[in-house]
């Protein structure tokens, strides 16, 4: 992959097709190539087929898929199960009828069993029942690992999936309904903060760019100075999180040794097209809280609702063959989290309020 390769990035207005956009550019990338889901429905075969062979893309990035938190898995398992398969059987099909030189899956580390030993390993896919939780969504990905896996041994293309930790970072959903842990948990205490100063004005800004707030959390908030933050579970289970900037950095470097990874007869990617991204370091979900509650300016009180599911106790990733391809992690978890309130912030200072 050189810097006037024409390159499609799917999903580039997601907060990892984005990053990945923004990674590209930075590095001089100057053919890169997207389209909103408005002009490309990427469920929609057809559609597919005639993007692909208009645009001809020499590599892809397969960024778009449908997501969401343990709320939305659990209540809308067919939305994830074939919304995903619909996107990644149409790309990654037509990706190789039109003869593109590289593609990078990206996929979720909830496609290893619920009960893996940790770290978990690439080699453990498959070896155990999915968390109940995520199910559908997970066996969804995996299916598009083994896809670009069949892709390969019987075409030899160079599809590559990769697997990362849980990602937080700009252009996130704070969605109070659908959204994953992290950025609910960044807008659940910039709003507690806001009820605690009685800044009104703001919770309804925060309304009007980030959609609705929940009545249950709506009647919190204005009870003022009792606020009190509600969250999920007991907070005990544990969490690798990993900037979605160290994400994007990580993908371009895969993808410009993606040559060297396939020709390479002592590559395990030959046989297993899979490559965890993490960190290689986890907290328990109450330390994340209680770092995002510190960010967001939030000292009042924390209760965990232990009636509602934990999901996987554990999900730390092994990040060996990333360590031994020469690449890690370089964004901690505390500066992570300011530059994402950060950038939480600025999206709101240009909304305007709405009627609550």
């Amino acid at each position: 992959m050189n810097p006037t390769s024409r390159i499609y990035v799917a999903g580039h207005r997601g907060l990892v097709g984005s990053a990945l956009y923004r990674r590209l550019q930075s590095n001089g990338y100057v053919n890169l190539t997207a389209r909103s889901h408005s002009r490309l429905n990427l469920s929609v075969k057809s559609d597919v087929e005639e993007f692909f062979a208009e645009e001809k893309p020499e590599y892809v990035l397969l960024a778009a898929a449908k997501v969401g938190g343990i709320y939305a898995n659990y209540t809308y398992p067919v939305d994830f199960l074939l919304g995903n398969l619909n996107i990644q059987n149409n790309v990654i099909e037509a990706a190789w009828r039109t003869g593109v030189k590289g593609l990078l899956f990206l996929g979720s580390s909830c496609i290893y069993p619920r009960d893996a030993p940790q770290p978990l390993k690439e080699e453990y896919l498959l070896t155990g029942p999915l968390e109940p939780t995520n199910e559908a969504y997970a066996i969804a990905k995996i299916a598009g690992i083994e896809l670009c896996k069949a892709y390969n041994r019987q075409y030899g293309t160079r599809f590559l999936g990769v697997m990362p930790t849980n990602l937080y970072g700009p252009n996130d959903s704070y969605d109070l309904q659908t959204s994953h842990a992290l950025p609910a948990l960044i807008r659940k205490f910039h709003l507690a903060k806001l009820a605690v100063l009685g800044d009104f004005e703001g919770i309804r800004r925060d309304e009007a760019c980030y959609g609705k707030i929940p009545n249950d959390i709506l009647a919190g908030l204005e009870a003022k100075r009792g606020v009190v933050v509600r969250l999920w579970g007991t907070g005990a289970p544990c969490r690798e999180f990993l900037h979605v900037d160290d994400m994007a950095e990580a993908c371009v470097f895969l993808m410009q040794r993606l040559e060297e990874l396939f020709s390479d007869p002592c590559s395990s990617v030959r046989d297993r097209p899979i490559i965890n991204i993490g960190c290689g370091k986890d907290n328990t979900i109450r330390e994340v809280a209680e770092m995002v509650a510190r960010v967001a300016g939030f000292d009042g009180t924390v209760e965990w609702d232990s009636s509602k599911p934990d999901g996987t106790p554990k999900k730390l990733l092994d990040v060996s063959r990333m360590s031994d391809l020469g690449w890690k992690a370089g964004i901690c978890m505390e500066e992570g989290l300011r530059n994402t309130y950060e950038d939480y912030l600025r999206k709101l200072a240009g909304s305007k309020p709405c009627a609550m």
